[in-house]
């Protein structure tokens, strides 16, 4: 399929969606115009499907909201001072702005008043493949180059790359993370040598911000290069705390690629930065962490030291490992340690790794609890769980065996170890 095949089927795909047209008619009033903007389009143009829709218009909020209301709609002034309504339908978001000039900006805020030129809503966009818009009647409009830059993987920022930064400092995450995904080969000069002599503005930004835009990037399909990109301008430090490791973000993205395995952008962090419990506690502080995303770096820690104990990895050491770590995590690890680690296991420990990771062999799960001590004639009480602690580690210490016999065995263990501690 050609680039024109591709523009014109994602364009007529966008105008179709019946919510986008009703919406549209809603807000269609003489002596104005509403255009659908911004990464939908973008995305229209290369044949992708976006999520978000936003659309500029010639209305100012209060007409947004009135217009709406009138129509069954329920209009929501998420932004109403910057001129942003939201119209829900259909199950969806619409996000509605009259279009806007900047005043003032101080690098995080602007102080906007509304307009009616197209063309200078678009100028105050960040890169020139987020400021295309579409008209209702099917017409694209394009006053910054934006669409040559699409197809040519150029990322470029709007008039001055200096000044777009100075307006806010986030743009210079959004210059990596949209690399990452619509570059082509090396960033735009310009833009890169704006953002490192920008780099200590990253420091007067929300960590909230901070993180969205990093993990953005990490899922990304260029993020290794675009992070190789942001330690040569210095960046990467400011945000993680280290110079990070892009040899190992490169093989867990490979392994993720070769095995078909879905890898988060926590996960992908982890790889890039932590060596230790210390270097996931510090992420979780500087890019304000869930619990749930440290908790992921924390395994994949574990996970590191783990196999930093044993000399050599054997098929039982697997199971061990397999059946005490996360799983994503030790994946990570034995990825991060390249081919050197992978040629210390032995041919057999090297194949229960790849059935556990194509999931052909299940993670082995301990296979007694403390009802089968109880129906074997052990009293409740501290002693059941001293029982199953000790039957456990006897467990491990075989290799994680599996059976009815292996599992007789393991509850005579950790019978004879109640009774003998009752």
């Amino acid at each position: 399929m050609t680039i024109r095949d591709l523009k014109r089927d994602g364009l007529n795909a966008l105008l179709a969606d019946q919510a986008i047209s009703h919406v549209l008619s809603v807000l269609k009033a003489p002596g104005e115009e509403t255009r659908i903007v911004g990464g939908v389009v973008r995305d229209a143009l290369l044949g992708r499907v976006g999520s978000d829709i936003d659309l500029a218009t010639t209305l100012l909020p209060e007409d947004v909201m009135r217009r709406a209301t009138a129509a069954s709609l329920k209009a929501i002034p998420t932004g109403i001072e910057h001129g942003t309504v939201t119209i829900l339908f259909d199950g969806r978001a619409f996000e509605v702005t009259t279009l806007r000039e900047d005043v003032e900006t101080d690098g995080r805020y602007a102080v906007v008043r509304f307009g009616r030129d197209f063309a200078r809503d678009a100028e105050r966009r960040d890169f020139t493949i987020n400021a295309l818009s579409l008209s209702g009647n099917g017409a694209l409009h394009d006053t910054t180059g934006g669409e040559a830059d699409l197809h040519a993987g150029r990322v470029r920022f709007i008039g001055d790359a200096a000044t777009r930064i100075r307006e806010d400092a986030l743009r210079i995450l959004r210059f990596f993370r949209f690399h990452a995904r619509y570059g082509i080969g090396a960033p735009d000069e310009e833009g890169l040598r704006a953002a490192a002599d920008a780099a200590e503005a990253l420091d007067g930004l929300s960590r909230e911000r901070v993180r969205s835009e990093l993990l953005k990037l990490l899922e990304a399909p260029g993020a290794v290069q675009a992070v190789a990109e942001m330690r040569g301008a210095g960046l990467l430090a400011r945000i993680v705390g280290a110079e990070g490791h892009l040899d190992r973000l490169e093989r867990a993205v490979s392994m993720s690629a070769n095995h078909g395995l879905p890898q988060s952008a926590v996960a992908r962090l982890a790889a890039l930065a932590v060596d230790s419990g210390t270097d996931a506690e510090r992420l979780r502080q500087s890019l304000r962490l869930s619990n749930e995303e440290h908790a992921c770096l924390q395994a994949y820690a574990a996970a590191r030291g783990a196999i930093e104990r044993l000399p050599v990895i054997a098929a039982a050491d697997v199971r061990r490992l397999v059946a005490t770590q996360d799983l994503g995590g030790l994946a990570l690890v034995v990825a991060a340690k390249g081919d050197q680690r992978m040629s210390e296991m032995s041919v057999e420990a090297r194949l229960a790794f790849e059935r556990f990771l194509d999931g052909t062999q299940p993670v082995p799960v301990f296979p007694l609890s403390g009802g089968d001590l109880i129906a074997a004639g052990v009293p409740p009480g501290r002693s059941i769980g001293k029982g199953l602690a000790a039957s456990h580690a006897f467990w491990l210490e075989r290799g994680c065996p599996s059976g009815k016999e292996e599992r007789t065995l393991l509850l005579d263990h950790a019978v004879a170890t109640a009774r003998s501690k009752a």
